[in-house]
């Protein structure tokens, strides 16, 4: 039977597996994912119970338990590693990349981690350990550790025939380019593949290799590293550590891959998802770590609501102000989260640092001043030409204008504060800076109007 035929349904094929499972028909089970779209592996592997997921892991060769595991989120992945034996765990570990090896243990708990690692041979958990000990947005948490690197000393012919005597073990590896080091692993040299293939066998690789490469440092950013990638063309990129030993390589792809899920963390983030959570995770685990967020929310919005409760009689005699209250309040947060998000590119970037809130601050304002001027115009406009009151105009034009100005200057400093205090700056564009800017505007809009309020009725 076909598995990916579009007449077997994705319900009916998750039954199939569940069925094999249970019945251990596991060779059945890897040949109907075999079968399956990589996207559709991930999925139907997501869906399976975590005793589920571990008896399949258990029940498999350790190459197939390597291949399902990198399969699956990395969440999950972390779960069923926690779950199974260290010695196994160590064994299915070993048909994946150190760095993913390296990923995925370093976010299990440190007993766990060091069980598994203490199964692995010494050499490879050294390596893992080293890695581990990189932030994930350096360019020692990215890079890989499998590449070639040869003295200066060597061949041609010594290279090639290294390379031809080990085709399956360094299949995995990048090898785009052949690095060349010293005695003491000092980067010095890179050899083009098409150079090593074109040259006599007895020609040493120091006359050939390209002298003195670009590299970078395992403590690079993210963000620089990025840049770097956008402005060259390369492929990989050698990486050195503080003594200029190479250490390993950097690959565009998976620059680009953590660029992205550096985007992604920070909008979850943003939206009040601060632990990673997908929805196979237990419900009460899912429900707490959102609730932990929507009750602050709810009680800063409850702060917020009661300016409106302060000024009700305001408010019941110009019920038209009830028109423009959620405009200024949703203006003055989108106003927000522009700036919030200027600062945040501008941090990643190191153009700014956490203390240059005044200068920031100055930057803002400029910008509050001139948005919230046409922002003012256009909504005053509005209100006076709806209900032909220039007064009315006047008051949510102005409260408009202030806003904006409130709105934009929070966004732009509170990230360089939760920088200075240690704190993910993510987080600006959250309760705090909708809170205040609604606080703001409520109290711009009825205040001004309680002020004005014999022309208004």
């Amino acid at each position: 039977m076909d598995t990916s035929s579009p007449s077997t349904s994705a319900t009916d094929l998750l039954a199939r597996l569940h069925q094999l499972i249970e019945d251990s028909q596991f060779e059945e089970f890897n040949q109907i994912l075999d079968g399956c779209e990589p996207s559709e592996r991930t999925r139907l592997l997501s869906r399976l119970s975590l005793a589920e997921k571990h008896n399949v892991l258990t029940h498999v060769d350790f190459e197939n338990a390597a291949d399902l595991l990198h399969e699956m989120p990395e969440l999950q992945a972390v779960n069923l590693l926690d779950d199974i034996e260290p010695a196994q765990a160590a064994h299915i570990l070993e048909g994946l990349p150190k760095g993913e090896q390296a990923d995925l243990v370093g976010e299990l708990p440190a007993s766990s981690m060091e069980a598994i690692l203490q199964e692995m041979p010494e050499s490879d958990a050294s390596k893992i350990r080293s890695l581990v000990g990189y932030d994930d947005e350096v360019a020692g948490g990215i890079m890989i550790v499998e590449f070639l690197s040869f003295r200066e000393m060597e061949t041609v012919g010594g290279v090639t025939d290294y390379m031809r005597e080990r085709v399956h073990e360094l299949s995995d590896f990048s090898v785009q380019y052949v690095y060349v080091v010293n005695v003491n692993n000092e980067l010095i040299g890179v050899l083009r593949l098409r150079d090593l293939l074109l040259s006599p066998a007895e020609t040493p690789i120091s006359e050939i290799m390209i002298a003195n490469p670009v590299s970078v440092n395992v403590t690079t950013s993210l963000q620089a590293l990025h840049a770097f990638f956008d402005e060259h063309s390369f492929i990989g990129l050698p990486v050195a550590d503080e003594q200029g030993r190479l250490v390993g390589v950097l690959r565009r792809g998976d620059v680009e891959e953590a660029m992205a899920e550096h985007f992604a963390d920070d909008f979850r983030k943003a939206q009040g998802i601060v632990s990673e959570e997908i929805r196979t995770m237990p419900l009460f685990l899912r429900s707490r770590r959102r609730l932990a967020w929507l009750t602050i929310n709810i009680f800063l919005n409850i702060a917020a609501a009661s300016v409106i409760a302060f000024y009700q009689e305001t408010l019941s005699q110009v019920i038209a102000l009830a028109v423009f209250l959620p405009i200024i309040s949703d203006m003055s947060g989108c106003s927000g989260n522009q700036a919030v998000a200027v600062s945040m590119r501008e941090l990643s970037l190191g153009l700014v640092k956490s203390n240059e809130v005044l200068r920031v601050w100055m930057k803002e304002i400029s910008v509050g001043l001139v948005n919230g001027l046409a922002l003012g115009l256009l909504i005053a406009s509005v209100a006076f030409f709806w209900k032909g009151n220039p007064w009315l105009g006047a008051v949510v034009g102005l409260a408009m204008m202030i806003n904006t100005i409130v709105a934009v200057s929070l966004g732009g400093t509170l990230p360089l504060v939760m920088k200075w205090l240690n704190l993910d700056p993510a987080l600006a564009s959250g309760p705090i800076l909708t809170t205040v800017t609604d606080m703001c505007g409520f109290l711009l809009v009825l205040g001004g109007a309680t002020f004005f309020l014999e022309h208004l009725v």
